[in-house]
């Protein structure tokens, strides 16, 4: 009974850390005015009939703080990378010289920060929204250990850690979203 509670216990806390873990992913892929290559994760190029990531089929660095050099390991992979990055809707047009593919970061005007603010504070909401229910699965599943014979204060015990762990989190992603709510605001 007691191993079934850690185990229980144990799973929302990993559950609750890959929500984290998506939300920092989720948030890296927000602008915040300067060069990050991780903007173009989540890109998928057509790799001879394959989708395939772009940073698969090519090198992707920072010329200078607001642009980025893609350069293609195949030369007729030109064409469809710019593509998949016209296609992947980022707000990015390429310029495509032949060679490279240069990506420029146009200066973010007040509007469109507060625009990416809304956005990361958006990501922030969902991932409170899945530590809820992470949390709320995890005491069902000690109220269901509890009609299986588990005393009611060991349940009531592991429904208060399970909110402390909850708490804790999202306290971390309040703080994610602070950090790139100033990223995103400093010109």
């Amino acid at each position: 009974m007691q191993d079934d509670l850690t185990l229980i216990i144990d799973d929302a806390a990993d559950s609750m850390k890959k929500a984290i873990g998506h939300l920092e992913l989720e948030l890296t892929k927000i602008r915040a005015g300067k060069a990050n290559p991780q903007i173009l994760d989540g890109i998928f190029v057509d790799y001879y009939g394959a989708p395939t990531a772009l940073n698969q089929v090519a090198n992707v660095s920072i010329a200078d703080a607001r642009t980025l050099t893609i350069q293609p390991w195949e030369k007729n992979m030109l064409q469809p990378i710019e593509r998949a990055i016209i296609a992947s809707n980022i707000g990015l047009n390429p310029q495509n010289d032949g060679i490279i593919i240069r990506l420029f970061l146009p200066p973010l005007t007040e509007e469109r920060r507060k625009e990416f603010v809304k956005k990361a504070n958006n990501e922030g909401e969902q991932a409170k929204v899945a530590i809820r229910n992470i949390r709320r699965d995890a005491i069902e599943a000690v109220k269901k250990l509890q009609k299986d014979g588990l005393s009611e204060d060991t349940a009531k015990d592991a429904e208060a850690d399970i909110q402390q762990l909850t708490d804790k989190h999202i306290a971390l992603i309040e703080k994610h979203c602070e950090v790139k709510e100033k990223e995103i605001m400093a010109v």
